[in-house]
């Protein structure tokens, strides 16, 4: 589950390469086209750049499906027929469970917040688990410090770790290049969280 073309890769990338190197399917739903994003790194027209990256970093990541929504990028916040977009694209895709962004959005944009509440509200009527992606308080912490960025965590002792493998991560965000522009906050973190990343149920298997 995805709010912007990118977070498939630069969020949740490692973690879904993790899944399917234990042989999960994984289908993913972008609820925005990104189209509002500040990073411009490569010139056109910022919707369609981004559709386009889209698809290259699914293929990148092996990707059994990817489907783009035309919701708002931005304003997420309280948009109409999320939670039965996300019910009707999960009842087709028939998952085990949902991969979302923690329910604190982890990065601090509201969108991520949304996008999740939705997930989260469609698994319950499903009857599915939700995991989630999150990270260590001590390292938002050192993220917010060096960008004045509002990313949020959780302290590590209520996390579960996972070892990961970064290769397929790395080439899914090299196709996302209007976004992954030099210096970004993106690079800090892969940094800071190593070949380690974190989960923690929303809603138990």
């Amino acid at each position: 589950m995805a709010a912007h073309p990118d977070d498939e890769s630069f969020g949740l990338g490692a973690v879904l390469t993790w899944l399917a190197a234990g042989g999960c399917q994984i289908s993913v739903l972008c609820l925005t086209r990104g189209e509002a994003s500040g990073l411009h790194g490569v010139p056109g027209e910022l919707a369609a750049i981004r559709q386009r990256e889209l698809a290259a970093a699914a293929s990148e990541l092996g990707l059994v499906r990817v489907e783009l929504r035309d919701y708002p990028d931005g304003g997420l916040t309280g948009a109409a027929g999320m939670v039965e977009a996300v019910a009707e694209f999960v009842a087709e895709a028939a998952p085990d469970g949902l991969v979302v962004f923690d329910d604190n959005g982890v990065t601090g944009h509201a969108d991520h917040v949304a996008a999740t509440a939705a997930a989260t509200r469609a698994a319950e009527a499903l009857g599915l688990p939700v995991l989630a992606w999150t990270l260590p308080a001590e390292v938002a912490a050192s993220l917010n410090q060096e960008f004045g960025t509002g990313f949020a965590g959780h302290p590590e002792r209520e996390l579960q770790a996972i070892p990961v493998d970064r290769g397929r991560q790395r080439a899914a965000i090299d196709c996302h290049r209007s976004q992954a522009v030099p210096g970004s906050v993106l690079w800090r973190r892969l940094e800071l969280l190593g070949d380690r990343e974190y989960l923690r149920w929303l809603r138990p298997g």
